[in-house]
């Protein structure tokens, strides 16, 4: 199986609207594409929450050539839509794993 994972440090300023747009829209859309098979959102414990606090979603699939596909017909729009709502008020980065 594989993890894409998307870490994500969010303003306290839209951390509410962020979080609702995630569940009521982002991951809703990226599940729509039929790539991933489940997803889970954990908010990270320990972490210095001064600046806002920092989210792991992660998505889960069979295939690496379902992640590709996601990355290249998908990934540009879903981020675009991001930056075009919340702007530098998050700062993000992707990881993938393997699970072994």
């Amino acid at each position: 199986m594989i993890v894409y994972n998307v870490t994500t440090k969010v303003s306290h300023f839209i951390n509410d609207r962020w979080l609702q747009w995630m569940k009521e829209e982002h991951i809703p859309a990226i599940m729509a594409t039929g790539l991933f098979h489940d997803y889970r959102i954990c908010r990270l414990l320990e972490q210095d929450d001064q600046d806002g606090p920092t989210y792991s979603t992660q998505y889960f699939t069979d295939t690496l050539e379902n992640y590709q596909t996601y990355l290249e017909e998908h990934a540009p729009a879903l981020r675009k839509a991001g930056y075009d709502l919340f702007g530098n008020q998050f700062v993000a980065f992707n990881t993938v794993m393997q699970v072994v």
